[in-house]
């Protein structure tokens, strides 16, 4: 990648997806150097492994928007490289020069699910939903190499927002698939989810009862409407969050009529189920919902029995370095830039600060995604996925907003010394070479890439 002769300033990215893309391409509009550190082949983030591989189009226009930052003259891209693994975070803030660094990892590490000794039988009954879906997206190519899943019927999902119903999906897709398979009938993932199970049966002349599913249950330790489908706005009144409750309680039923999962609210996870060394299912306590909080109902408690339990409870972000950290989140001073105490040039961008690992997570508190996007979103929409992209736009922005600030705080410094800079080249490249990259972000990218990847 060409270098700017008058850069006054380098700034390392840890993480190349959609919030370190618009950061990096905010910097190199302004004559800033840039290097994104990305841990994978490819920078696409929870586009690629997160987003369930039916979201055709979304995914190729979010690829297309960060492939287009990355390619920007004075941006270096280093793939292969994890920070805290291949170089040492304290070794990257402290010994490289770089006038800031910026924390773009986003959220990947499961929120682990609140059972007792439930997570000793990770593989053996209880799978978790950032590895499902990675699976679920990439299993398809012929090169694939990673945790293989066996989906199973009648498996209980332990969740309540928009990535549960992805995993719920993705299970009655392909149980009706290996079900109708099974009959010599083949069906495509992408059929199922677009036309919905009961209007793909019909057509073969079947129904539901006649594949002998039991289907998966969604468990929701809080009320049916309180499901953050939809958000609601800022400061809304009591009219308004009683219209968000309808549209949220809409959304799930016509998305349960659609894929023909069942639900299971006010059911907390409290207690395994184990038959020989197998996670056989989970007893839940039943809650209330009293003045907004949960709270357990005194002796009563659901054993539920399934296949598999599938944790989709939420992602967090991974511990890096010495970063201080406050339960499963990163220790802000300063929530707005994600700034921490002791590291005075260290910011932050996206979902490792707020916590939340989908695409529609978003700082930008006055960005609430209307339910019809929803919708459209989950398949639920007479127009299909059409129009889907307004739901990355608003993280896509606040990722922005917050690159800007960056950006005029950086710039705002005393410049680097040529010699820095020079440095910073020579590791850079140094390290590129390592792992096998050009000097072609583009070439990089066509070569990574699978001939077959959805």
């Amino acid at each position: 990648m060409a270098v700017s002769g008058d850069a006054r300033h380098a700034v390392a990215i840890i993480g190349g997806a959609t919030a370190g893309a618009e950061v990096a391409g905010s910097l190199a509009r302004r004559g800033v150097e840039t290097v994104v550190f990305e841990q994978n082949d490819r920078p696409y983030g929870k586009i690629e492994d997160g987003l369930p591989r039916w979201h055709v189009e979304l995914r190729k226009k979010e690829y297309r928007l960060i492939d287009q930052k990355l390619s920007l003259p004075g941006v270096h891209f280093v793939p292969r490289t994890k920070i805290g693994r291949d170089i040492p975070f304290e070794e990257l803030v402290k010994g490289w020069g770089f006038t800031g660094v910026i924390l773009a990892v986003g959220a990947w590490r499961d929120r682990p699910l609140a059972v007792p000794g439930v997570d000793a039988y990770v593989g053996r009954g209880l799978v978790y939903q950032n590895p499902f879906i990675y699976w679920f997206n990439h299993s398809v190519e012929k090169g694939y190499d990673g945790p293989v899943f066996e989906i199973l019927d009648d498996a209980i999902v332990v969740g309540g927002g928009l990535a549960s119903i992805d995993v719920v999906k993705a299970l009655q897709i392909e149980t009706t698939r290996q079900a109708l398979a099974a009959r010599g009938i083949e069906e495509e993932v992408l059929t199922l989810e677009v036309e919905g199970i009961p209007d793909v049966l019909a057509k073969h002349g079947l129904a539901w009862e006649a594949l002998g599913l039991q289907g998966c249950t969604l468990y929701y330790r809080r009320r049916e409407e309180d499901m953050p489908l939809v958000e609601a706005p800022p400061g809304a009144d009591a009219a308004r969050l009683a219209k968000v409750a309808q549209g949220r309680r809409k959304i799930l039923e016509k998305a349960m009529r659609k894929y023909l999962f069942k639900v299971c609210a006010q059911l907390a996870p409290k207690d395994v189920v184990v038959e020989g060394n197998r996670l056989v299912g989970l007893v839940f306590q039943r809650t209330r919902i009293q003045d907004g909080k949960i709270v357990e109902v005194p002796g009563e408690t659901v054993e539920a029995r399934g296949s598999m339990v599938v944790s989709s409870i939420g992602s967090v972000p991974e511990p890096l370095g010495s970063i201080p950290m406050k339960g499963e989140l990163y220790c802000f001073t300063d929530w707005k830039l994600g700034r921490f105490e002791n590291y005075e040039h260290v910011f932050s961008a996206g979902n490792v600060v707020t916590g939340k690992g989908n695409i529609v997570a978003s700082r930008k508190h006055g960005a609430v995604i209307a339910a019809h996007v929803i919708e459209r979103f989950l398949g639920l929409d007479s127009a299909g996925h059409a129009g889907e992209e307004a739901m990355a736009a608003p993280a896509r922005e606040a990722a922005r907003e917050t690159a800007e600030v960056i950006a005029r705080e950086i710039t705002g410094r005393p410049p680097l010394p040529a010699a820095t800079l020079s440095s910073i080249r020579e590791r850079v490249r140094r390290r590129q070479n390592e792992i096998g990259y050009g000097d072609d972000y583009n070439a990089w990218i066509k070569q990574v890439t699978p001939p077959d990847m959805v």
